[in-house]
Formats: structure tokens, C-alpha cells, sequence
């Protein structure tokens, strides 16, 4: 089952791609971590993308496609994967359209989580990590609340705000999304794979709601 996650930064693509992975033992790809682990390294490519992810806008597509490429070709990817953060652009999804069909292969299901801009903004402007242990935690969302403000649960460590959830920054990354990434939906509604959900559900009902689809 190959699976792409649709949905403005912040909707929750990547919690539910984790959920959905683990559920129907297939591995969740997300590029935001391919390139955090390049730029964490200092290779070429992670300093690139450091310079557009620190702007709020899209890695190019050359800097993206081949690499996923590679990536759904390995053994782990046989029975499946969820795409995470990829496509991002139409010409993304045609060539990941055209990667697949060397093989006689498609794109079964695009799950598009819905959510305002208004909620975005709040919902990623509260976010922090522990640049130890990479939890997440939020200052408004009470079960994400760490029980020392500022600080991790796990080791202590000072949470951190990532440069790309500041709110002018979310602002910017929801303008490339609408102008860019949002077409996608009317791409994958066209093939006949798109099922839009709610971002606002609490993320079980969500999650019911997303294998209920996959499932039938």
C-alpha cells in the first residue's frame, strides 16, 4: 500500500504517518528528516536545504526527487510506504507518478488533512523540541505540556523553537503551501486516490477514520 500524506505544515502529516506506519508495518519516509539529518551533518545538499528551510520556502525539486527515488526502491519499501513532506509540487508528484509506473506501480491513497491557517499558526508557534531527544512539546496543548516550563521531561534540557515554526516563518511556509503544494489536491482528486479527513479531530478518532478508509 503506497500512501502520500497531503496537508498544510502543522496539520499533522507526520504524527499520523507514524501511527499509520506502525499500524500497517510500513516504513514512514519523511524528507523534513532526510534533509534535518544532512543539515545536522553539514553535507552539501543539508546546507542547501538549511537556506530555504530557514526561509520558510521549498527545497527545489532536484534536490528532492531523485533522492526519494532511491529511497522507495530499497527492500524495507516492498509492501508499501507513506510518503511524508513529498510531493510537495506538481512536477514532484509527476515524477513520482512516473518512478512507479516503471514498475507497473501507483499512488493507492492520498490522505488530505484539513485545517485553517488560523490554526496552523497556533498550533506551530507553540511547538518545542528538546534538541536532545527530539520529544515534542507545546505551550498551549495540555497533554504536549512539559511539567517544568521550558524544559524536557525526559533529560532536562532547554526546549528549543525551531526557526521554521516562529509565526512570520509559519506565515511564509502557509503562503508557499497554498501557492505550490495545495494543487495537489485537485492532481490526486483527479486520479481518483485523494480522501480528505479533518485535522482538528483528536488524533484516535483521526486515526479511525484514516485506516477505515485505507481498509476498505
Amino acid at each position: 500500500m503506497k500512501i502520500v500524506m497531503l496537508g498544510a505544515p502543522g496539520a499533522g502529516k507526520g504524527t499520523m504517518a507514524s501511527r499509520l506506519s506502525a499500524h500497517y508495518n510500513i516504513p514512514h519516509i519523511s524528507t523534513g528528516d532526510i534533509f534535518r539529518e544532512n543539515i545536522k551533518n553539514q553535507t552539501e545538499l543539508g546546507k542547501k536545504a538549511k537556506a530555504f528551510m530557514d526561509e520558510g520556502a521549498l527545497v527545489p525539486d532536484e534536490l528532492t526527487c531523485d533522492l526519494v527515488a532511491d529511497r522507495i526502491r530499497k527492500a524495507d519499501c516492498k509492501e508499501g510506504f507513506i510518503l511524508d513532506g513529498f510531493p510537495r509540487t506538481i512536477p514532484q508528484a509527476e515524477a513520482l507518478t512516473k518512478e512507479l509506473s516503471k514498475t507497473d506501480e501507483k499512488v493507492d491513497h492520498v490522505i488530505n488533512l484539513e485545517i485553517s491557517d488560523e490554526d496552523i499558526v497556533e498550533r506551530m508557534s507553540g511547538r518545542r523540541s528538546c534538541p536532545k531527544c527530539k520529544r515534542i512539546y507545546h505551550t498551549v496543548t495540555p497533554s504536549l505540556k512539559p511539567k517544568t516550563d521550558g524544559i524536557c521531561d525526559d533529560d532536562g534540557e532547554t526546549l528549543v523553537q525551531r526557526e521554521d515554526d516562529k509565526p512570520e516563518v509559519v506565515l511564509k511556509r502557509l503562503s508557499v503551501y497554498h501557492e505550490q503544494t495545495e494543487p495537489l489536491v485537485d492532481y490526486y482528486r483527479n486520479l481518483g486516490v485523494l480522501d480528505s479527513v479533518s485535522g482538528k479531530n483528536a488524533i484516535d478518532e483521526e486515526f479511525d477514520l484514516i485506516t477505515k478508509i485505507l481498509d476498505k
